[in-house]
């Protein structure tokens, strides 16, 4: 249990209207989108300045008190779990477009900013944001940035750290720093390239400089409806090996499709595995471009192909693929949604093999994933009410982890490592890689007050790692008090 004193200094800080104490209130925030793990902060406050950020991890700091960064809480991979009794700043109520500036196509925002709201706003202009996480209705530009969210865009326009030019970020001693700016580049480390995916374990980000991209001349999205993995997996191979390069390239194989219809009622087609393709840019490289796929679509296998001749086509197309997570519910009690990357050549492949040990472990999994960057999405369903069902269930998401690594992949592509990943990270790492990765985070967290106990399976106090690879504080001259 917090002092309450301390409690009564941090309330001064943000109010009453943003302190939360009550249990019934905090338990709202005991976990994020992942709810296998939970655990009671001793309070959450909601800040709306980053002066009150700033005050707030001082006198955390000062009492030696663990606190967590919050967005939306839509994360899945529990990189915004509390530690029981720590305080949770939640940074939700930070949601100002602080300015835009269009001549310079970049816009700067609070982190509890909500993913479409840029788009929305800047739309009439004739620009947006690239960055089209599944989740971008709710989730937010501070979360984005913790976990380096993609989204289906992702293969054409990158993830969310080749979209942020800037940040101001709230060390864990309090000290305010600026990174990067609006500047296209800056000299000196790619600081916001650190930040950005480093999952709230550096400091807390008040404030994003965002790039805005232009609105491209035409968009043309088409489906592709196949008979197996393979015949799917030869029309991605060759659309990418025909110099083309799609701004998304989507697959769902046939538990994920019968999801979506139940859900949603997109109207896909009966088939086992389908093909969402969207192409954008000058009208005419488009339509040349759009004549090119679906000949190898046709030439690999393609039973049925599909153009949106409208907006609301196009719409209804996205909507299946965007509501497939949640959808799975329709189809089964309980679920895992595990994200890992492989090559997208092994496709055929590996999703033989998670078949294989799904059947091994007398479970289902469904598939939806970015096919055009091999970034997958199996969903592990299990029914939690049969004994044993969710311990097989953890273990085969875990063992598709491993097979991804082991196809020369990653255990993760956009959901981030948080609590949930972190024991598998020794499979990608050495211990002296992992050493040297605590040498960035003794720079900046020194304490580990902030968002501990995330990302690495053995967290170490700063100056306690074994051999040559010994982190400790840092200075970095003129980037605060300690940087």
């Amino acid at each position: 249990m917090l002092d309450p004193a301390i409690v009564a200094e941090l309330r001064a800080i943000a109010g009453d209207a943003g302190t939360i104490t009550e249990y019934e209130q905090l338990r709202t925030y005991e976990s994020d989108g992942l709810t296998s793990y939970r655990a009671t902060p001793g309070l959450v406050l909601l800040p709306t300045t980053t002066e009150q950020v700033r005050d707030i991890v001082r006198v955390c700091a000062r009492a030696r008190i663990p606190f967590v960064p919050r967005g939306s809480g839509t994360g899945l991979s529990g990189g915004a779990l509390p530690t029981a009794g720590c305080v949770v700043i939640a940074l939700s109520r930070m949601r100002q477009i602080l300015s835009v500036d269009l001549a310079n196509r970049y816009a700067v925002v609070q982190p509890g900013v909500i993913n479409l709201w840029v788009t929305q706003r800047v739309a009439p202009d004739g620009y947006y944001y690239a960055p089209d996480p599944s989740s971008q209705q709710v989730c937010s530009i501070g979360g984005n940035v913790a976990e380096n969210s993609g989204g289906a865009h992702c293969l054409k326009y990158g993830f969310t750290v080749n979209h942020v030019l800037g940040l101001k970020i709230v060390l864990s001693d309090g000290s305010v720093v600026d990174v990067g700016g609006p500047a296209l580049d800056t000299p000196g480390y790619d600081l916001p390239g650190i930040i950005v995916g480093s999952e709230g374990t550096l400091g807390v980000v008040t404030e994003v400089t965002v790039r805005l991209v232009r609105k491209p001349q035409l968009v043309q999205t088409a489906l592709a409806a196949f008979d197996s993995t393979d015949a799917a997996g030869e029309a991605v191979s060759g659309i990418i090996a025909a110099g083309i390069v799609p701004a998304a390239v989507e697959m769902m194989d046939r538990l994920a499709i019968e999801a979506a219809e139940a859900a949603v009622h997109a109207n896909y087609p009966n088939h086992d595995r389908v093909l969402i393709v969207e192409l954008d840019g000058r009208a005419a490289e488009v339509e040349r471009q759009l004549e090119q796929v679906k000949a190898i679509c046709d030439a690999a296998g393609s039973r049925e192909w599909r153009l949106a001749r409208t907006d609301e086509e196009r719409a209804l197309m996205w909507k299946g693929r965007k509501s497939a997570f949640a959808a799975v519910g329709r189809i089964s009690p309980n679920y895992i949604v595990q994200d890992g990357v492989i090559p997208r050549t092994a496709l055929p492949v590996v999703l033989r093999e998670i078949g294989d040990l799904a059947r091994a472990a007398g479970l289902r999994v469904a598939n939806v994933f970015h096919a055009g960057d091999g970034n997958l999405h199996p969903l592990v369903l299990y029914d939690q009410r049969d004994e044993g069902a969710e311990a097989r269930a953890e273990e085969l998401a875990g063992a598709i982890l491993h097979l991804c690594v082991d196809s020369g992949g990653s255990i993760t592509g956009e959901h981030g490592v948080g609590h949930d990943k972190k024991h598998h990270m020794p499979a990608m790492f050495s211990d002296a890689d992992m050493a040297t990765h605590q040498l960035v985070r003794c720079a900046l967290n020194p304490d580990s007050l902030c968002n501990p106990d995330k990302v690495y399976p053995t967290p170490r106090l700063c100056g306690e790692t074994p051999g040559p690879y010994r982190a400790h504080p840092v200075e970095l001259a003129g980037l605060g008090e300690r940087f």
